[in-house]
């Protein structure tokens, strides 16, 4: 593995004629907050009118409504943390 300064590295990114993987070690890779991205199944029973309003906004947006309460659940959990 190719070793550089921070500044180095910044510049070879800038000009991006060289890869900077060529300085990165590769064998220490690992996916940050992997545990908070497990998934587990939920069954949610809710009124017909939210499927409705979900279904709407998942149109317009164009995603799954799956993928909306998704969203939803997570800007309403950002501003839970953030207060």
């Amino acid at each position: 593995m190719k070793t550089r300064k921070a500044a180095e590295l910044d510049q070879i990114f800038d000009e991006g004629d060289e890869s900077i993987l060529d300085y990165a070690d590769m064998s220490t890779l690992r996916k940050p907050n992997k545990d908070k991205d497990e998934q587990k199944a939920l069954s949610l029973q809710i009124p017909e009118w939210l499927v409705e309003v979900l279904d709407r906004e998942a149109a317009r947006v164009g995603i799954s409504r799956q993928a909306i309460i998704k969203v939803w659940l997570t800007e309403r959990a950002d501003r839970m943390r953030a207060a």
